[in-house]
């Protein structure tokens, strides 16, 4: 009879196995836990000790065995406890007791019991079917969102409201910001240059406008004093006298986001108005817009102080 076999029966339901005159077999749950150094996940498990000094008959081992091999109660117990001292007297011997899937026992110097557990078995039925297994160590990389509808989510605005219901993506709207500004600055880098070649050319037309008369006036022996008066008409189309300078709130990319903004803004007690669309299709708000430089660059200080840092000024 293998009475190792009925006792690893017995472990899935019992905590307390007893083999009489030899000792008993206990199991403990032992919760789920992952070892750090191999990354192997254990799931929950029954751990199986052994304690020699618990040899008296619960009855247990004895009843089960016995209407397992048909036999009675009284003639089970007798056998189990001759196998109990044969176990004992093969550990004196100096020999290594294996007992199946439930562990190895032998004697240390002091003569005591030592016990490992064969570790391949679960004994917890709740974790029937569940193995250790082994997972490499995970790097997890944060991923930016893409941006699907880019007036919704992100429009390109710099107003204190804006930034703080997107500020979970700072790096892309300064990227916006300072797109918008460069693209600005490069425009008016070529208005300036185009007007400076305007000025240049009207320059020169006087110049021979002026040389004329003079050539005119001497031909004719005038004085100097009756130069006849140089009226210059440039060809081409001049300026608004009245420059216009706003203070912008923000531009958007849908018109009606512009007009809350605008209503926004009024409701504020700002002059705000809609200047219209730049070269990259936005349209552009405004805080106030003023015909002299200086009005505008105090407002601006204003602005910045009380509404928004990054408010700034635009010439039309």
């Amino acid at each position: 009879m293998r009475l190792e076999h009925h006792i690893e029966e017995l472990l899935y339901r019992y905590n307390c196995v007893i083999v009489p005159e030899f000792g008993a077999f206990l199991s403990q749950t032992k919760s789920a836990y992952i070892d750090q150094d191999t990354h192997t996940f254990y799931p929950p498990s029954k751990f199986i000790s052994f304690n020699e000094l618990l040899i008296s008959n619960d009855g247990l081992l004895v009843s089960y065995v016995a209407d397992i091999e048909k036999a009675s109660y009284e003639t089970m117990l007798t056998e189990l406890a001759t196998i109990g001292k044969n176990w004992k007297t093969q550990l004196q011997r100096g020999e290594r007791l294996f007992l199946g899937n439930i562990g190895k026992l032998w004697l240390n110097k002091e003569a005591k019991i030592q016990f490992e557990p064969f570790e391949k078995v679960n004994f917890l039925t709740t974790s029937f079917g569940l193995s250790s297994c082994v997972s490499g160590k995970i790097t997890r990389e944060v991923l930016k969102e893409e941006v699907v509808k880019l007036e919704e989510e992100i429009p390109f605005i710099i107003t204190p409201e804006q930034r703080a219901k997107h500020s979970f993506r700072p790096y892309l709207k300064y990227a916006a910001v300072i797109f918008f500004g460069i693209s600005l600055g490069l425009s008016g880098l070529r208005f300036y240059k185009e007007n400076q070649n305007i000025d240049q050319l009207v320059q020169q037309d006087a110049q021979k406008q002026v040389s004329k008369k003079i050539e005119e006036a001497t031909f004719f022996d005038a004085s100097p004093l009756e130069l006849p008066v140089v009226n210059l008409h440039a060809s081409f189309k001049a300026p608004i006298a009245a420059t216009q300078y706003h203070i912008v709130a923000g531009a958007f990319k849908v018109k009606e986001n512009a007009d809350k903004k605008i209503e926004q803004l009024q409701s504020k007690g700002y002059n705000a108005n809609y200047i219209g669309v730049n070269k990259f299709g936005f349209h552009v708000v405004a805080f106030d817009s003023f015909s002299e430089a200086n009005d505008a660059i105090n407002y601006l200080r204003k602005i910045k102080q009380t509404e928004s840092s990054d408010a700034w000024l635009f010439q039309e």
